[in-house]
């Protein structure tokens, strides 16, 4: 696999980056967070888990 480069945009490395190993193939995940952003993970999940609140989503099982 080759990396592409956008002509627009400064070269970075990724924020984070994950490895799988499944046998013997490696997948390699890259990931970028969006700059200059003021909201944490824990934020994001916190609105997620509050939507599904409102929503009435509930668990497939219970512990």
């Amino acid at each position: 696999m080759t990396d592409t480069k956008k002509k627009d945009r400064p070269a970075r490395r990724p924020d984070c980056v994950t490895e799988v190993r499944r046998g013997n193939t490696v997948l390699v995940v890259s990931g970028y967070f969006k700059q200059g952003t003021t909201a944490t993970a824990a934020d994001k999940m916190m609105k997620v888990l509050e939507a599904e609140s409102v929503a009435g989503h509930k668990p497939p099982f219970t512990a």
